[in-house]
């Protein structure tokens, strides 16, 4: 599988989100986690790497099974309204 640039950026930053589960990144890019840590060993510094993997090792938020929040709820309830949208100001 080839990706692109665009595609592999992103999906780094999805990766270093830490709501973003490894599922959500597969189903949208096709990666499973291994892949997904393959791929950012292989465009990382070989330091980012490292303090990417301690951060995401065991985080609950990373998987989905492991997860506990609403289903069906596409944002989080601490999440600010979005600011420039002429609904949310009513």
């Amino acid at each position: 599988m080839s990706l692109s640039i665009e595609d592999i950026d992103r999906i780094i930053e999805m990766a270093w989100e830490d709501r973003t589960t490894f599922e959500a990144i597969e189903f949208q890019f096709g990666l499973n986690e291994q892949e997904v840590i393959e791929l950012m060993r292989r465009e990382m510094k070989p330091s980012s790497f490292r303090m990417w993997r301690k951060r995401v090792q065991g985080r609950k938020t990373k998987h989905e099974k492991l997860r506990t929040f609403e289903k069906g709820r596409l944002r989080c309830s601490r999440q600010k309204q979005i600011t420039h949208n002429s609904i949310s100001k009513r």
